[in-house]
């Protein structure tokens, strides 16, 4: 009466579930953002609890206590001092970036990952220079490569070029090269959605836009063929690891690129996707092991390793697997 195939025979204990995993998930997986600015205390951040904007000198002791805890990366994210219609910031050779970026390499092993955008730096919130409040695609390029090879100055392992600017890799790859940071890697944000999932990263990194949105350069959430279209032009552009942003929402996509591209892929599991799951488990809608398993859907989708605020607390503390 009974099957002779029975699948409960291979749940029926901890030590043998995770034996028979097919998707692992470990601390090497994992990379750690963190948010920087000239400020001389840290400043919580209100819609992303536990999380909190550094000065330089705590962001990098925030940055050893991660390498401590076997966390093997880091990105940085920066707020400057000033803001203007060009982001100058952005590039500047003491800029709060260079200078975290400079430490960080000096003071730790970690991988030095640095995003590569103008949001932050300009005084309008969108990633480009602006005529007729349009960002100008190409004249932005310029300003993106100057700020890489400033990154890649300091000490940057990795650039990761966020603006869906078209060229943008093939232009931060020649201006690197140029300059003797041939071995600088991209991680290109390849393929970047126009996300309702942004919000408390906006309030973070003091990014919003003063006008509009950024429908105009990235990715329309309707969009499936075109994430590869401009996944493998960025490869032919010179990118070393692809990018699907958020992460949790465009499953499929992770999928889909992890399938049609030998490419490292990282995802991002974004900031509202960090808070929701911080609220609902705040308010005991969820068990916090939620953290874990939506990381493991993630990993089991395709990516290769996760940016994930959550990193830290996993590093912390273990959480038994769902």
């Amino acid at each position: 009466m009974f099957p002779k195939k029975r699948m409960r025979r291979l749940r029926k204990k901890e030590s043998l579930r995770n034996l028979l995993s097919e998707t692992k998930l470990d601390l090497s997986d994992l990379i750690y953002p963190i948010f920087v600015e000239k400020r001389s205390k840290p400043l919580e951040i209100d819609m992303m609890e536990g999380i909190k904007r550094y000065p330089i000198e705590d962001a990098v002791q925030e940055a050893k206590e991660a390498e401590e805890l076997g966390i093997p990366a880091i990105i940085l994210f920066g707020v400057p001092e000033e803001k203007d219609k060009k982001g100058t910031y952005a590039w500047k050779k003491n800029g709060v970036i260079q200078q975290t970026a400079r430490e960080i390499s000096k003071n730790t092993s970690l991988t030095v990952i640095t995003d590569v955008c103008l949001c932050e730096y300009t005084s309008h919130g969108h990633c480009g220079v602006l005529k007729n409040k349009q960002v100008q695609n190409d004249e932005t390029l310029k300003l993106l490569k100057k700020t890489a090879i400033s990154h890649a100055e300091a000490g940057a392992d990795i650039v990761a070029p966020s603006g869906m600017m078209d060229g943008m890799v093939k232009t931060i790859r020649e201006g690197l090269d140029k300059e003797g940071y041939e071995n600088t890697s991209i991680m290109s944000y390849s393929a970047k959605y126009a996300s309702n999932f942004y919000g408390p990263f906006r309030e973070a990194a003091e990014s919003a836009p003063e006008f509009g949105d950024r429908k105009r350069y990235q990715m329309n959430p309707k969009q499936k063929r075109e994430a590869i279209i401009e996944n493998r032009l960025d490869i032919k552009e010179g990118a070393d690891i692809l990018m699907v942003k958020p992460a949790m929402p465009y499953l499929d996509i992770i999928n889909e690129t992890s399938q049609k591209f030998e490419e490292p892929l990282a995802a991002y599991q974004v900031s509202g996707e960090y808070s929701m799951l911080k609220q609902a488990i705040n308010n005991n809608l969820v068990s916090e092991k939620i953290i874990l398993e939506s990381l493991i859907s993630i990993k089991r989708a395709g990516a290769d390793f996760i940016i994930t605020y959550f990193a830290k607390k996993l590093a912390q503390k273990s959480t038994t697997p769902p």
